[in-house]
């Protein structure tokens, strides 16, 4: 099997973009900064290949219109993510990102007015009793700065549900099955929201080492752009059911990168409840999901 099938295309951009949570760990540089170089040399990347390939941007003015809300999101999405990860850790702050499927479900039943299936309102309890027995119950028992990371990836959860949603409206109309226009564009949009961040914040955009270089350009080329490219193309040739498998299996990796690069402690209670959330996150993820 070849990067030609679109199957493998699918589950090695699943594993690239798992290994992003690691690149920021990594990297000694704020998280502001490391969201700025993921999103400015990815959309570099992805703008070269636009430019090789002859296409066009093509953009309606309402398309513009909406392509800023998507910055927006990704934005707050990328802001928020960084956080948590430094927070919390690389898995536990992708796992809360993938949240996002109880967002968009809500979404769903309150704009579309969609009915959520049996299972998928059986989900929504069971994520939350997986979460429980990660972070455990006792919330005032927490550090101030993992409470804060754990804020940070709900508050990801609800930027990302908000990043697809409006990405959806301009994907709605689309002519083209790859979003490689929409997201070069949205990228280079959000590295000028980052670097104004930066900016605001006080923080440096200057790369420390070679070492935090490499880890940046990794971050950029191989998550972001490569990544993502290869979920984009994949997605119109494969069933839904693959589609979620590989949903389900960013945040698993991102887990155990975590364990096996940084050394994260982790009680059978913990990886029965990150896999209890796991499979929640699938089943609201499933084919036959109502969510918008």
């Amino acid at each position: 099997m070849t990067l030609a099938s679109p199957h493998l295309r699918l589950f090695v951009g699943a594993a690239l973009i798992s290994l992003s949570p690691v690149w920021v760990k990594l990297v000694n540089v704020s998280p502001t900064t490391s969201g700025f170089y993921r999103v400015a040399i990815g959309g570099v990347v992805l703008a070269l290949y636009l430019l090789l390939s002859g296409r066009r941007l093509g953009f309606s003015r309402w398309v513009w219109g909406v392509l800023c809300i998507v910055t927006v999101f990704f934005s707050l999405d990328l802001w928020f993510w960084h956080r948590s990860i430094i927070y919390v850790g690389p898995g536990l702050s992708t796992l809360l990102a993938n949240f996002q499927v109880f967002i968009m479900m809500f979404a769903g039943v309150v704009i579309l007015k969609q009915r959520p299936s049996a299972l998928q309102l059986v989900a929504v309890p069971m994520a939350l009793v997986g979460l429980g027995m990660i972070i455990g119950f006792d919330w005032q028992g927490l550090s101030g700065d993992y409470r804060l990371g754990i804020i940070f990836g709900f508050a990801t959860a609800v930027s990302y549900a908000g990043y697809l949603l409006s990405m959806r409206a301009v994907r709605a109309k689309a002519e083209h099955a790859v979003p490689v226009r929409e997201l070069a564009v949205v990228s280079l949009m959000v590295a000028v929201v980052l670097a104004l961040s930066a900016w605001v914040e006080g923080e440096s955009l200057d790369i420390p080492t070679v070492t935090d270089a490499g880890w940046l350009l990794g971050y950029g080329l191989l998550s972001h752009a490569i990544g993502w490219m290869f979920i984009a193309s994949s997605l119109p040739q494969v069933t839904t059911t693959e589609a979620g498998l590989a949903l389900l299996l960013q945040p698993t990796l991102s887990f155990i990168w975590d364990v096996l690069f940084f050394a994260r402690p982790m009680t059978a209670i913990e990886l029965t409840g990150a896999a209890i959330a796991l499979i929640a996150i699938y089943i609201g993820a499933r084919p036959d999901s109502k969510q918008a």
